[in-house]
C-alpha cells in the first residue's frame, strides 16, 4: 500500500521552531526525490526544499539559513526542520515524492504550520 503521511505541524510564535516528518511506505524510498512544498492562502504553491536521491539539496531563498531538509532512507522518512520562523512562513506544508523511471509521484495531505506574530 503506497502512502505518504506527514506530521509535526502546529502553532508557534515568531522565532520559534518546528520539525516536520514525512513517512513514505510502499516505495523504494532511497530511489525517490523528496521535497517539501507550501501553500499559503491566496498564494501559489511554493517549493521550499528538495532532497534528491543522489544527495543534492535545494533550499528556497526565502527559507535559506532557517530551514533544513534531511532524509533517513532506512526509516523511509524525510524531515523539514524549521527554525527562526516568521509569520510569512504560515502555510500548509505538503510532502512530495517523485519516484524514478516514470513510476509516478505522491503528495501528502498537508500539515498546517501557523506562526503567530
Amino acid at each position: 500500500h503506497v502512502q505518504l503521511v506527514e506530521s509535526g505541524g502546529g502553532l508557534v510564535q515568531t522565532g520559534g521552531s518546528l520539525g516536520l516528518s514525512c513517512v513514505v511506505s510502499g516505495t523504494v524510498f532511497s530511489r525517490n526525490d523528496m521535497a517539501w512544498y507550501r501553500q499559503a492562502p491566496g498564494k501559489q504553491r511554493e517549493l521550499v526544499a528538495h532532497s534528491s536521491r543522489s544527495g543534492s539539496i535545494f533550499v528556497a531563498d526565502s527559507v535559506k539559513g532557517r530551514f533544513t531538509i534531511s532524509r533517513d532512507d532506512a526509516k523511509e522518512t524525510v524531515y523539514l526542520q524549521m527554525n527562526s520562523l516568521k509569520p510569512e512562513d504560515t502555510a500548509v506544508y505538503v510532502c512530495h515524492a517523485q519516484m524514478p523511471h516514470g513510476w509516478g509521484e505522491l503528495w501528502g495531505q498537508g500539515t498546517q504550520v501557523t506562526v503567530s506574530s
